[in-house]
């Protein structure tokens, strides 16, 4: 690959995908990663000609992992989105949902961020996608400490990695629509829509415009910090 090269993983569908085809289209070469392979596929038909490759694998996955994030001669970004979400009462959660969480949304991002720092050099860009949920949420207590981890995480690298100049920050979308919120109920995401700026949920593109901007070289004095987006409702006070 030649040009400013950048790892997504969790990039076939929902905010991953849309920040594959956004950081595509801002002339990096993406390496989108995910676990399924059928989606990645579609995605290269989308992607402008020759600006994306896919990888199918794991995050959780850490030979996969690092494996991939090898393979090219540089890497400028990654951005790690790949995540799961789970509705459950905070009594009805188990040791294994629990476990499953954290695997995927905290250790995930471990390894792949791990994995990235050891090859990287001066300039580099880590991106972490959190959630608006890191700061409280009822129904789904395993999915927030999760996020609020990755925060924490964030944070920590951040710290490190200054010495090296790399940044870290972090993305913590609100509701937005993606595959994995379609899959609550119609009349349960309809009311959850009602809460958001507008009326709607946020665009894919939305969030991934926030995490271009941050992937961006021309940020380079900017680190550990965690960008909301998500209409001002992390604000509190307005009713929301």
């Amino acid at each position: 690959m030649t040009g400013p090269v950048a790892f997504v993983t969790g990039g076939a569908s929902g905010i991953g995908r849309a920040t594959v085809l956004r950081l595509a289209g801002d002339g990096f070469r993406v390496i989108a990663a995910d676990r399924d392979g059928d989606k990645l596929d579609a995605l290269i038909g989308e992607a402008p000609a020759g600006g994306v490759e896919t990888c199918v694998l794991d995050v959780c996955d850490r030979p996969a992992v690092a494996a991939a994030i090898a393979a090219p001669e540089r890497l400028d970004a990654l951005v790690c989105v790949a995540g799961i979400y789970q509705p459950r009462a905070f009594d009805a959660i188990s040791d294994a949902d629990f476990r499953a969480m954290l695997d995927v949304n905290l250790i995930g991002v471990f390894i792949a961020a791990q994995e990235a720092a050891r090859r990287m050099t001066a300039g580099a860009r880590i991106v972490t996608v959190s959630s608006r949920a890191a700061i409280g949420g009822t129904n789904f207590a395993h999915y927030v400490a999760s996020k609020a981890g990755v925060v924490g995480l964030t944070r920590a690298m951040a710290m490190e990695l200054r010495p090296r100049q790399i940044a870290v920050n972090s993305v913590a979308p609100g509701f937005t629509d993606t595959p994995m919120t379609r899959t609550m109920p119609p009349d349960q995401y309809a009311r959850a829509q009602e809460l958001e700026l507008g009326g709607k949920a946020a665009d894919p593109a939305d969030i991934a415009g926030a995490i271009a901007f941050l992937a961006s070289p021309a940020t380079h004095f900017i680190t550990g910090q965690t960008l909301f987006v998500d209409g001002g409702k992390s604000l509190g006070g307005l009713g929301l």
